[in-house]
């Protein structure tokens, strides 16, 4: 059998980045540059000619050096995207989605691409029931049956026609040479490789994949995908139609639908409905952006299939009206908590796919409603949770409008990248797959996972009484959180941009790190270090070690907010645009191993 991801012996990044950065976004026909000084992943940088903050300092470097030889913002972002679909496999790829908001300079206008995985034209709100009742979730997340159609190679497509500078081949290289000549492995892959491990080794494309030789991959050792290498290979020759028309969508299609189980296994993996058909007919959607105006700046996020538009949209708005910067820390974080809480309630009952349900975006982002749910919120008391919704199309203060809709799980490895360009174009990216590994199943002879982000619909209504707006349907994009956000000043223009992975803690980690910059005053960097609580509407707050072990919880405690611990929430990245007309790059210190943030040039002038 063909070994697929191959183990060397330790090299150091240096060496791996020599060989991605060469010449990484030249025509064939031009000569390669020398190589650059290999990158050191740091967390903050700053300077001119274009930023670029990943999880990863290969990916990082990527977009880096595709602005370098004159790419836009667009460009560096897709080229990141393709480089974090070899070292980031568990997070994202092209057998996933995600949401892609883009500020144009020129036009001083925000755009965003709905790239959201959709079901197979053969789905009903049945399609995780069994006999009437839910199928176990497990077997939901490692099946067939949990894969919807990928819409990330659509949305490098549909964003590069729109507003890139580059093709889509010239783009894919760095990443395929990427993942033909390896990159090296550290603590955090080796983990989530281990967390994975039972369910690689019952796939047989996965087990020869990502356990070489049996084994876990050790940190520093360099791990090569040569079948993804000849996937990208295949789209920059015959573009992304050869994976919803052609070959790689029969492969695909293939797999869903007879996942290949080593013999012996006892994991129970459920075959999907997913067609042909259904790959041929997707398509992307250009949507308008939500947009909210928070402390004279304007917020822009992502709109329905995603709720973090909404959800941050309406915490903003509710906010509003209490001056943050002022409160102590207990107040800050009791006030975010509520917020939160609140945005949580009424997205479980208003938010799902637009093309499927009356989702009330006007009502949800309009400053009269959130008063009407701010009022809830009382200085000396917690709310307590699930809390019912109100209703933004007659909205009445203080008013609910039925029962609670309980916060469904969503898978937490997501990726988020965000660039800006030498122009002031910038873009802010989160992909994913889903859970950590996503279905746990590759696509034989491709090199790529596939999503289970259909796990991200309702399995069944939590109360039958209770509309539920994000049951499966035929073609329907599961509700997500991804929360990819740009703030832009009264001139329009760009402030800062951010997002992060981390399932329905997006959200609130999108609300904790804006309001900590514009509100408390932090760099972005520290904004972005913070330790994290995230409020989804449950009776308990998750709080990171951080908070847990401060005096802070037990302050928070006497209003009667309960908690629990988790130990990582998120890995946000942003870029924002100093005073002085640089950009600076901001990403994880601690989280996931530390993010990579990189500028074009450090020093010089614009």
């Amino acid at each position: 059998m063909r070994r697929r991801f191959v183990r060397h012996a330790p090299v150091t990044v240096a060496v791996v980045l020599a060989v991605l950065t060469a010449g990484a976004s030249a025509p064939p026909t031009q000569p390669q540059a020398p190589d650059p000084a290999p990158p050191v992943k740091e967390p903050v940088a700053a300077g001119y000619g274009g930023a670029v903050a990943s999880v990863d300092a290969d990916a990082s470097a990527v977009g880096i050096e595709v602005l370098r030889r004159g790419g836009n913002a667009v460009d560096a972002a897709v080229a990141t995207a393709a480089a974090l679909g070899v070292t980031e496999p568990y997070s994202a790829g092209i057998g996933g989605g995600g949401y892609f908001v883009y500020y144009d300079a020129k036009q001083r206008r925000v755009h965003t691409v709905d790239g959201r995985e959709t079901a197979p034209r053969s789905a009903d709100a049945t399609l995780f029931q069994e006999n009437g009742k839910p199928i176990p979730f497990e077997e939901g997340v490692t099946s067939g049956l949990g894969v919807g159609t990928p819409g990330t190679p659509a949305t490098w497509d549909t964003a590069l026609a729109a507003w890139g500078s580059r093709p889509l081949a010239q783009l894919l290289k760095p990443a395929e040479r990427l993942a033909r000549n390896g990159f090296v492995v550290d603590e955090t892959f080796r983990s989530q490789t281990r967390a994975n491990e039972a369910r690689f080794r019952d796939f047989p494309a996965s087990a020869e994949l990502f356990l070489p030789g049996g084994r876990l991959p050790e940190p520093g050792s360099v791990m090569k995908n040569p079948d993804l290498a000849r996937t990208y290979a295949e789209i920059g020759r015959k573009g992304t139609g050869v994976l919803y028309r052609g070959a790689v969508a029969r492969d695909i299609v293939d797999t869903v639908r007879a996942p290949e189980v080593r013999e012996g296994a006892t994991r129970v993996v459920r075959p999907g409905d997913l067609t042909l058909r259904d790959l041929a007919s997707y398509e992307t959607v250009r949507r308008y952006p939500t947009r909210v105006s928070y402390r004279g700046l304007d917020v822009y996020g992502m709109a329905p299939s995603s709720s973090g538009g909404t959800s941050v949209g309406e915490a903003l708005n509710i906010l509003e009206g209490t001056d943050l910067s002022g409160l102590s820390e207990s107040k800050y974080l009791h006030r975010f908590i509520e917020a939160s809480r609140i945005a949580f309630a009424d997205r479980g009952r208003w938010v799902g796919d637009p093309a499927f349900e009356d989702v009330p975006v006007r009502g949800l982002l309009s400053q009269r409603y959130a008063d009407t749910r701010a009022c809830l919120i009382r200085d000396d008391a917690a709310l307590t949770s699930p809390l019912a919704p109100g209703d933004p199309r007659a909205p009445r203060p203080c008013a609910s409008a039925g029962r609670a809709a309980p916060t469904t799980y969503e898978g937490e490895n997501t990726t988020h990248l965000t660039v800006a360009d030498k122009w002031g174009n910038v873009v802010a990216y989160t992909l994913t797959i889903e859970s950590t590994g996503g279905s746990g199943i590759t696509v034989p002879g491709r090199g790529f996972l596939l999503n289970n982000e259909l796990t991200d619909f309702s399995f069944a209504p939590a109360d039958p009484a209770v509309h539920d707006p994000n049951l499966p349907g035929p073609g329907k994009r599961p509700r997500s959180s991804m929360s990819p956000t740009i703030v832009l000043d009264d001139r329009a223009r760009p402030v800062l941009a951010l997002g992060s992975p981390g399932g329905a803690t997006i959200i609130t980690t999108a609300l904790q790190t804006l309001t900590g910059v514009v509100d408390r005053g932090m760099p972005l960097v520290d904004a972005i270090a913070a330790p994290r609580a995230s409020q989804r509407n449950q009776p308990t707050t998750e709080l990171e070690p951080g908070l847990w072990n401060s005096p802070l919880r037990a302050e928070l405690q006497a209003l009667g907010h309960a908690f629990r611990q988790n130990p990582e929430i998120g890995a946000a990245t942003g870029v924002q645009r100093l005073p002085d007309g640089r950009w600076l790059a901001a990403a994880e210190k601690a989280r996931r191993g530390g993010g990579s943030a990189m500028v074009v040039r450090p020093s010089g002038a614009p």
